[in-house]
């Protein structure tokens, strides 16, 4: 499968494994990290921005292609929408059936609410499935939620939220509970303890994994819950416009059947956005990890209702993703690879960054390897450098990479690469999405009544970098607290009556300010989806 300067490559790799063995790189200082991002991190690509000109965050930068969704019109606009004619009435909509819109409903429905899923695609096609490491939780002897806290806080430089990330840490220990009681899978020793490994920048070892197909096991779970309780979940469906009432407070949502283009009206006393992500808006042409449906819309419909967002110019580029083969470019390969041993080498067959530094650091000494330094090793694509997965068996014994990480040596071995035996090639993908809309610690948006947010979508637990392990963590805490508040507050709303006018309030802006694209957002589905809408 290699060729043949991809082969000269790796036996400088092999010529320099027992070496590496017995010293790992230092740790960059926190001045290193910062002249490195700077310099090599996307988020500080000039070119890669544009200036919001309308509505809450007007003046403020944002990724060039979610400026142009923010600038576009309603697909509503010259839409004559019968908001009489209710098609689905509900105590709470939740938009998204991820494992953040899956955990609200649950917990919604637990307080009984009527309550309903809406899905563009199916229930469990997520960026939840695609995730691989683990989901963290301070619950061991030797941990604690402040330490949680202080590695988090810190792996965000310092921007996350308090009142958040305390929760998402507090929490964090009955999420596992809630999953493992739910039957979600866990790694566990031979007497029933959970199985915990680091991650990037963790100090402690919390991190809980099903294998290294971790978010498709608590989808799985979370999933079969929904069903069994039989809430309704509409799939094929997509929420193109919030609705408000006259008083100005969220009301529901107009949906489009994505089959048959036609229109629906669901009225709801209080909504939880949970869309997830943006990768499939491939920011400055990366490549993404991300499921198909990833594309920013409940940034887009929380934002043109006037919710505002909060650190929407900062996204996460996961550092390992595939580089080769060309088949499965931007696949993620899970950040447990180097939890279990594997190091980053470059094509001489050194070790230029300790293994688990935090993401961002992590990317960015991957970028700068390829490009200043030019020492990254040639594909067809572009280029990348060597995770050298075979020290993982060096140093866990044999068949420790089949029993750890199944679904990484399925996935390249479809490819004729048996990394059991040979190091993989690795490059940054666009993975998550830092920004979102802003939310209090109850959930709710901070100036759009009836209106919530969960997973993804949220702007601030994180501040302007994630650690491993946290989202699976968010999608949790963030879902079940979104869902108990959503319908506490349903019990209390009475409705008046139902418009939609501020998308004509949003069109005039964007006329005055002369930032119309001509277009119409949000997106749905990636621009080279076979039928584009």
């Amino acid at each position: 499968m290699f060729t043949p300067d991809m082969l000269e490559s790796i036996k400088k790799v092999e010529a320099t494994r027992a070496e590496r063995m017995k010293t790992e790189p230092r740790r960059m200082t926190a001045e290193e990290k910062e002249t490195l991002l700077k310099a090599y991190h996307p988020d500080f690509r000039e070119a890669g921005f544009a200036e919001i000109k309308i509505g809450p965050n007007k003046g403020e930068k944002v990724p060039t292609e979610l400026g142009h969704l923010l600038h576009s019109n309603s697909r509503l606009l010259n839409e004559k929408i019968d908001l009489n004619k209710v098609d689905y009435d509900v105590d709470v909509l939740v938009i998204g059936a991820g494992g953040a819109g899956a955990s609200a409903a649950i917990e919604a429905h637990e307080a009984g609410a009527n309550v309903m899923i809406v899905s563009k695609l199916r229930i469990g096609d997520a960026n939840t499935m695609m995730a691989e490491g683990g989901i963290q939780a301070a619950d061991k002897p030797n941990d604690s939620p402040v330490q949680h806290y202080l590695d988090a806080f810190g792996g965000g430089h310092f921007a996350a939220r308090p009142e958040l990330l305390r929760r998402l840490v507090m929490e964090a220990p009955d999420a596992i509970a809630w999953l493992n009681k739910l039957g979600v899978m866990f790694d566990k020793d031979e007497e029933g303890n959970m199985v915990t490994t680091h991650g990037g920048g963790t100090s402690r070892k919390r991190m809980h994994a099903c294998k290294d197909y971790s978010g498709a096991e608590i989808m799985r779970t979370l999933r079969d819950e929904v069903i069994n309780r039989q809430i309704p979940v509409v799939e094929f469906t997509s929420a193109v416009e919030l609705i408000k009432d006259t008083n100005g407070r969220v009301a529901g949502a107009v949906l489009l059947n994505m089959e048959t283009d036609d229109y629906m009206v669901a009225k709801a006393k209080t909504v939880i956005i949970a869309t997830g992500g943006a990768g499939r808006l491939h920011y400055q042409n990366f490549p993404t990890s991300n499921h198909y449906g990833a594309t920013a819309d409940g940034l887009v419909l929380g934002y043109r209702a006037g919710a505002p967002l909060l650190y929407q110019d900062t996204i996460q580029y996961h550092p390992t993703g595939v580089a080769y083969p060309s088949q499965i470019f931007g696949a993620l390969v899970t950040e447990k690879v180097r939890s279990l041993g594997a190091m980053l080498v470059n094509a001489e067959g050194e070790a230029f960054m300790h293994p688990l530094e935090t993401r961002d650091v992590s990317a960015a000494s991957i970028i700068r390897e390829c490009s200043d330094r030019g020492k990254g090793v040639t594909t067809p694509l572009g280029s990348g450098v060597w995770l050298d997965t075979p020290m993982i068996e060096i140093l866990g014994g044999e068949g420790t990479i089949e029993k750890r990480i199944p679904a990484m040596l399925r996935m390249y071995l479809n490819y004729g690469i048996d990394m059991r035996k040979q190091p993989i090639l690795i490059y940054p993908t666009l993975h998550y999405q830092n920004g979102g809309l802003e939310i209090g610690g109850d959930g709710f948006t901070k100036t759009i009544d009836n209106l919530l947010v969960a997973g993804e979508a949220v702007g601030g637990i994180h501040g302007r970098n994630r650690l491993m392990g946290n989202s699976l963590l968010d999608i949790i805490v963030f879902g079940r607290n979104a869902g108990k508040a959503a319908a506490a507050k349903a019990k209390d709303v009475e409705l008046a009556e139902l418009t939609l006018s501020h998308i004509e309030d949003y069109a005039k802006a964007l006329k005055e300010a002369g930032a119309d694209t001509g277009d119409v957002s949000p997106l749905l589905l990636p621009k080279y989806a076979r039928h584009e809408r």
